[in-house]
C-alpha cells in the first residue's frame, strides 16, 4: 500500500520481505513497476542496481525481517533496506580500489552511483534495526 502525504508528487512505499535471497528479485521487480507507475522510468536500472544491493545486504548478512523503502519527496527518489540489525554498516570502499576484492563492492557501487547515501538507526515492528539508503535526484 502506498504511504502518501499532502503533496501529490510525494509518495513512499514499503514492501516487507523474508530472508531468502529471492526476495531481491521480488524487490526489484516491485520497484520497477512503482517507477513505472510514477513516471520515473529514466531511473530504473540505476535504481534497481541500487536496491539489489542494499537488499541483498539486508537479507544475506543480517537475521530476522527486513523491507525496501522506496520514496520520492521534493524530486529525490530515495531508495532504503531496513534490517534487524542494529549495527552500522561497514562504510564503503571506493570501487576502483576493490576490483580485485572478494566482498565490499556493493556499498561501493551503492556510493557510486548514487547522489547520496547514508544510514540511520531505526525500528520496525518491535526490532532495533537500522535503515541503509540512498537517493537519486530525479531531473
Amino acid at each position: 500500500m502506498p504511504e502518501t502525504d499532502s503533496t501529490p508528487d510525494s509518495w513512499e512505499y514499503s514492501l516487507y520481505i523474508p530472508q531468502d535471497p529471492r526476495a531481491v528479485t521480488v524487490c526489484r521487480r516491485t520497484l520497477r513497476l512503482i517507477l513505472a507507475l510514477h513516471g520515473l522510468i529514466r531511473l530504473v536500472d540505476t535504481a534497481e542496481l541500487l536496491a539489489s544491493e542494499l537488499v541483498s545486504n539486508a537479507v544475506l548478512h543480517t537475521k530476522g525481517p527486513a523491507c525496501l523503502r522506496v520514496c520520492y519527496r521534493d524530486g529525490i527518489l530515495r531508495i532504503g533496506a531496513w534490517d534487524a540489525d542494529p549495527e552500522p554498516p561497514e562504510p564503503p570502499g571506493r570501487l576502483e580500489e576493490l576490483t580485485d576484492a572478494e566482498s565490499g563492492r556493493g556499498f561501493a557501487l551503492v556510493r557510486a552511483c548514487s547522489d547520496m547515501w547514508g544510514w540511520q538507526p531505526l525500528s520496525r515492528l518491535g526490532h532495533r534495526g537500522k535503515l541503509v539508503w540512498c537517493g537519486l535526484g530525479a531531473a
